[in-house]
This record gives structure tokens, sequence and C-alpha cells, in this order.
């Protein structure tokens, strides 16, 4: 599938922020995060726009997936926002998406507007539905837990992947280790040393492919109904999950929610992958650090146990998804991982 790619923004731009799935951001326990993230949103030089029902709160949201995509839809709609970031992730933004792929309208907008959209954790039904869709889309910060991070500065690691948007600095097209992780405490990150870097589980040093993955709990519940049996509906109804073909010679990228589940759901969700086939048809795994490290030993072995083909190459403790801190993935794009350099280089422009 040929993507269709955005174009970094300039000095000016505006940049929507909207609530898709869990709706803290109107509540008052986020209001000095949110103050922040626009602060700092502001300091880059683009003009945060809050979408009309971005800020009305937990039960709002939850209540009204419509509005949620009434909001998505608007900011493609608007020609002077020329990105879309997540307040933050949840567990019901699928709710979201029929009212989006029965709208021609809103698919006709993401064809010929493409802009950035960024998010993680839930955030990946949203990207599976633009891929479907055929639109890059950024598998990274979101604006509460990244923007609005409570830290006198923006982790200079996060940042420097949340540049690469910005016309204004060179594009990195690759990805390094983080040498440093910070454990989440509340309210404070203490920082720890990472000599680790990208660790090879298992098989070749290098490999190839497109990025195409996300939050391992969303995947599999998407196929499964596990967590709401409405989302296998929804999925069974869209297409949402890619068929089997779609996943040959892609590189699966996985990191794990909030929550940190124990080595034994983790399991389960990796057999979901297993029993649908990717294992056999993807040209790697990379996948995510979790938070705080937990279960770090536990998640390799499972990992082993599961995938049980030693020749497919797995590699670990990368940052992206629910640690911090996080790079942000272009979903779609293809890519080369090299344990031995280090390095995850983009081997196709990421932006128009």
């Amino acid at each position: 599938m040929r993507m269709r790619k955005p174009q970094r923004l300039k000095q000016g731009d505006k940049i929507a922020i909207v609530s898709l799935s869990f709706g803290i951001l109107g509540e008052p326990e986020a209001t000095q995060r949110v103050a922040i993230a626009t602060e700092r949103l502001k300091q880059f030089g683009l003009e945060p726009v809050f979408m009309e029902h971005a800020l009305k709160g937990i039960d709002f949201i939850q209540a009204h997936p419509e509005k949620r995509a009434v909001d998505l839809k608007a900011a493609f709609a608007e020609p002077s926002i020329k990105g879309v970031i997540c307040a933050i992730g949840g567990e019901d933004t699928f709710r979201t998406v029929p009212f989006l792929l029965e709208d021609a309208e809103f698919k006709e907008l993401v064809t010929n507007q493409p802009k950035i959209f960024c998010g993680y954790s839930d955030s990946t039904i949203n990207h599976l539905m633009f891929y479907k869709l055929g639109l890059e889309t950024f598998y990274g910060p979101s604006f509460l837990n990244d923007l609005g991070e409570e830290t006198p500065e923006m982790l200079s690691y996060t940042k420097r992947y949340f540049k690469n948007f910005l016309a204004d600095f060179p594009e990195s097209k690759m990805i390094e280790p983080s040498p440093v992780w910070y454990q989440e405490t509340d309210p404070k990150l203490i920082e720890q040393a990472d000599s680790k870097g990208f660790e090879l589980l298992q098989g070749a040093k290098s490999f190839s492919g497109k990025l195409l993955g996300g939050c391992l709990d969303s995947l599999a519940d998407l196929i499964t109904g596990a967590n709401q049996a409405e989302e296998a509906v929804v999925n069974q109804t869209y297409q949402l999950f890619p068929e089997l073909r779609e996943w040959q010679g892609k590189i699966l990228f996985i990191e794990i929610a909030a929550g940190q589940p124990n080595p034994q759901v983790f399991t389960e969700k990796l057999q979901v992958l297993k029993d649908f086939g990717l294992f056999q048809v993807i040209a790697g795994v990379i996948v995510g650090k979790s938070a705080n490290e937990f279960f770090y030993e536990e998640y390799q072995a499972s990992l082993k146990k599961i995938v049980a083909n030693p020749k497919l190459p797995i590699v670990t403790n990368v940052n992206f998804g629910h640690c911090a801190p996080r790079c942000v993935l272009p979903y779609g794009l293809a890519v080369k991982v090299d344990t031995e350099t280090q390095k995850i280089s983009f081997l196709e422009e990421t932006f128009q």
C-alpha cells in the first residue's frame, strides 16, 4: 500500500487537540498539565486548538463517541489545522470508528488533506483506521503524558523526536536508544541509566520492513473482544485489523499497556497474534520498553515461547509506547532495524 504523507509543521501552524478515548483532559486534575502542554506547543511556534468537545470531561466523552468523531472530522476539515495530537489513551476509541468510516466526507478529507496525526496506547485503533485509509501517521507522544509532563523541561529524548514534526529543525531519519529511562513514581520521574540499548532477543541482527502494530492490548482485544465484545464486532464490520496478507514482510511493533499486565496476560495477548498467523509472515518484531522495566525478563521469555520460531528477529527495549522517554514511530513507513549499529533507519521519506 502506498501511504499518503503529511507535511511538516511551520511556525504559526495550528495543531488540534482531540479527546478520542479517555476524557480526563477536561477534568480539574488535568488543569496543570494542560497548561504546561499548551505552553510547550507555543514554544515550538505552534498554535494549539482544543476541538469543541475535547475539554468536556470524562463522563461526556464516555457517553458521546459521536462527538469525539465530530472533533476529529472538524480537525481534518479545517485547512489551517496542520496536525492532530491525542490528549491521552483510554480503552474505547473503537466506538468512534463507525461514525468516521461511515462518513464519506471524512474519508475524502483524509485523502485530500493529509495531516500529522500522533498518539499511542488506545490510539492504536485510530492508527489502524488511518492505515486503512492510506494515511501515514505517527505512533508517539500524547498531549498530556509528554508535552504536559510536570518536569522543568520536556524530556530531551522525547523532544528530539517530536521536533521531527517541525520544519524549522533538521529531520532525523533514524531512531537510536535513549541512554536513560525514567522510573515513573507519583508525582516524580526518577532518571535511570540504560546501557542495554536495543536488545536482540533472537534472529538476524538486522532486518527491514514497513512498520505496523501498536499497543498489544489494543491489537489483541480488537480481534477477540475480550475487553468489550462490541470491539470485535466493530473490527469485523470495518476490518480494522489488517488481513494476514497485509502483514506479509512487515515489522510488527508492540508495546504493553498502562498497568503492566502480568506475564500470563502478556502471554495470552501474544497467543492471539500467533493464532492469527502473524509470526509466520512478518519480517521481525520490535518491542517497546516496559514502564519501570516491570516484568522485563518475564516478557522476553514469553516472547520466545509464544513466537516459537528462533529465526524470526525480535528486538526489545525500544523506547516507544508506555515508557518514558518515547520516540516517534512512523506508521506504515519502511525501516531497517540494525542492532549492531543500534539504529532504526528510515528507508523512505517521512513527509511530503
